[in-house]
């Protein structure tokens, strides 16, 4: 099959979180399977810029209140996947991807529509149209909502099909209906059974409404989205289309994660020989700051988004009990000013237990993956979730919320069997209450080893995941040609 993916970020050339792991490694799974994979990106500023293509140096977008334009630049082809940059510096040239300060660019659906545009024109010039487009999350959702509206008819797409994927249905690019001109759509999508949700453009629901077949990123989560507790009031419009709604658990790039070969780290481990996670503890806590850091004492690690979807303001309300414990708390990210300030004052309260680093920083992360004792994950919902799967590889426990793809990854440790441990209410005595268990096994050195080790033999590589996106790719391709010229019917 010939697959291109759309997406608004992927390694190695920009990244806010799972989704450009992701796309960063689905492709190569792909391409290994045999497959034609080319992966089209924006060339963000903190992108490397590619080579020029000589016959995609400007394509002519008409967005807004006139004409904007792009090229197309050559990434580079890894792993048998080419990468293609979409460069509009206008729209991409700034500091972050989609936000600045912790406020949406209010230009994002302008942003995002000429991406998508491009990402049609772009493909439109190569020689064969490709059997399956890949979009992923609202960002990329206007390709199927332009393909089966402004492309209806076009011959070149006769036999495209498009495959949708839901990485976090919190995240839907809501805008006001007066932007429908502006991205070049007709005011008649603006329906109960088209984009309108509750007065106003929900691009999410355009891509789940416009594609022929949806997925998401665990089995766990493909049903919980389509309740109202975790439909974030698309669960309607999912029910409808259930029938073509896949749940697919995200596999992980051993390449890059895995602390026998981990170049990141203080020194390698395996498990046939877990000397290097000590040394790894020890170069964690003084580079985090901690002076004669006590080994003894369990380490518990946080890499995330600093949001209360991830379970910090459960964090924030046993805070203090936590440092009452014998442990530390390293963490890793940025996010809502609120919890970016609650980890600075911990840090400032109890600078020899609690530590914090506001940033992005890809070597840290590796490096608390392989320093960390337990891995924090107390998410109020979670779509997949591959901080976990990470932690099981470097014998780090995963610790966290019986939620999504938490759910159907981690196995709850009984003294023998398991890998880790989960709690279900969402309070914070709850969470209190399952590190407490954890940290009482952790005292066990025999016991927690074997524990590590259940870890550690697990295998989420993604040749598994990428066979199950195959089957979707292939019932995609059997979607009658009337089926891809409208949306279905839906309740919003």
């Amino acid at each position: 099959m010939r697959i291109t993916f759309a997406a608004s970020e992927g390694v190695p050339f920009s990244k806010t979180g799972g989704l450009a792991d992701v796309v960063g490694a689905l492709p190569k799974a792909l391409a290994a399977a045999g497959h034609e994979v080319e992966v089209l990106l924006p060339r963000y500023r903190m992108t490397k810029p590619g080579a020029p293509l000589p016959n995609c140096r400007s394509v002519t977008l008409p967005l807004g209140n006139g004409f904007h334009f792009a090229s197309l630049q050559d990434g580079g082809v890894a792993d048998g996947v080419h990468t293609y940059l979409v460069d509009c510096p206008e729209f991409f040239d700034r500091d972050e991807l989609y936000t600045e300060k912790g406020q949406d660019y209010p230009d994002n659906h302008l942003r995002f529509a000429a991406f998508s545009l491009a990402c049609l024109e772009f493909m439109k010039r190569s020689a064969n149209p490709p059997e399956i487009i890949h979009c992923h999350d609202w960002q990329a959702a206007l390709v199927p909502i332009y393909l089966r509206n402004l492309y209806t008819g076009d011959p070149f797409f006769a036999d495209t099909s498009v495959v949708f994927t839901i990485h976090n249905l919190g995240y839907q690019g809501l805008f006001p209906p007066h932007i429908l001109p502006a991205v070049g759509l007709h005011a008649g999508l603006f329906t109960i059974d088209g984009l309108e949700f509750y007065g106003k453009v929900n691009l999410l629901k355009g891509g789940i409404l416009f594609s022929d077949f949806v997925t998401t990123v665990s089995h766990k989560y493909a049903e919980e989205i389509q309740t109202p507790e975790f439909g974030c009031g698309l669960e309607g419009v999912l029910q409808t289309r259930a029938s073509r709604l896949e749940g697919i658990v995200n596999g992980v790039d051993y390449d890059a994660w895995d602390p026998a070969t981990d170049k990141l780290i203080a020194a390698n481990y395996s498990p046939q020989d877990l000397k290097g996670k000590e040394v790894c503890k020890k170069a964690l806590l003084e580079k985090m700051g901690v002076t004669r850091p006590v080994l003894t004492r369990p380490v518990i690690g946080i890499v995330s988004r600093f949001a209360t979807q991830k379970g910090f303001d459960l964090i924030a309300g046993v805070a203090e009990q936590l440092m009452a414990m014998d442990l530390y708390i390293v963490a890793l990210g940025t996010g809502e000013p609120q919890y970016e300030e609650l980890f600075r004052s911990l840090t400032a309260k109890y600078p020899q237990k609690f530590r914090v680093k506001v940033a992005y920083d890809n070597t840290l992360a590796h490096q608390i993956e392989a320093g960390a004792d337990m891995f924090l994950m107390p998410s109020r919902y979670e779509p997949c979730g591959l901080n976990q799967i990470y932690s099981m590889k470097y014998g780090t426990v995963p610790v966290a919320r019986a939620t999504g793809g938490l759910d159907d990854t981690i196995e709850p440790f009984n003294g023998r069997t398991g890998t880790g441990f989960k709690f279900a209410d969402y309070q914070p005595e709850a969470l209190l209450g399952v590190i407490h268990q954890a940290v009482n096994f952790y005292r066990q050195p025999k016991v927690w080893r074997v524990l590590m080790l259940n870890g550690m033999q697990k295998d989420f590589s993604w040749p598994s995941s990428a066979k199950q996106y195959i089957k979707v790719y292939e019932a995609a391709l059997k979607t009658p040609a009337k089926m891809k010229t409208a949306a279905p019917a839906s309740n919003s």
